[in-house]
């Protein structure tokens, strides 16, 4: 079975964002809203998608990462209005 390369952001409970890249992300944001997904998320449960994009492979997916934790809050809540996600 093929697996997606995904990056995708998440807005915690206390209205902040996480990035994150995964191959299987419902599990993973299952596992983030599980506590074993980031220690970040861990303490700022629950989580929601509200974002998400799909690449070939795994290292696009973690160079868009970093191009995302790189943009300001500003900018990044412009990309998510851009692209509305319905939730998982």
């Amino acid at each position: 079975m093929e697996r997606e390369n995904v990056t995708y952001i998440l807005e915690c409970r206390d209205k902040t964002l996480y990035t994150g890249w995964t191959n299987r992300l419902e599990k993973r944001l299952a596992d983030h809203n599980e506590g074993r997904g980031a220690k970040y998320t861990k303490g700022r449960r629950p989580v929601k998608l509200v974002y998400y994009e799909i690449f070939a492979t795994k290292e696009e997916a973690m160079r868009r990462e970093y191009e995302i934790k790189q943009m300001s809050r500003r900018e990044k809540e412009a990309l998510i209005q851009s692209r509305k996600v319905k939730a998982m």
